[in-house]
């Protein structure tokens, strides 16, 4: 349940920042949108990839990016928010989303390592 619940929030946190991507751009902010928008495709990627790891330690590895990723995307989010290219709305939605998706990849990776042992 748990890792379709990732995917599904991971694709969700995707198309909210690629859209968000399209607007800064418009805006002709560049630098930021590019970050996050590399930062928060790569969450969804590995998410994606840990499903065909080809060991545990290759699951947990393609998690442990994912959660460095979303920490990352938080991160360019707060920035943007901080420099008024996004408004309170869209900071709150995708930054809950990323929360999410940190708390449910610490637990994966939590659960991974204890049953790795």
């Amino acid at each position: 349940m748990k890792e379709d619940k990732l995917s599904d929030l991971s694709m969700q946190l995707s198309v909210d920042v690629l859209n968000l991507v399209k607007e800064l751009r418009s805006k002709k902010e560049y630098i930021v949108s590019n970050q996050i928008g590399r930062s928060a495709t790569s969450v969804c990627a590995n998410i994606a990839e840990s499903k065909y790891g080809h060991s545990r330690a290759d699951f947990i590895a393609k998690l442990e990016i994912a959660l460095k990723e979303a920490s990352e995307t938080r991160k360019w989010l707060d920035m943007l928010y901080k420099t008024d290219y996004i408004d309170t709305a869209t900071y709150n939605k995708i930054s809950r989303n990323c929360a999410t998706i940190r708390i449910l990849l610490i637990a994966s990776l939590n659960t991974a390592k204890k049953n790795s042992k």
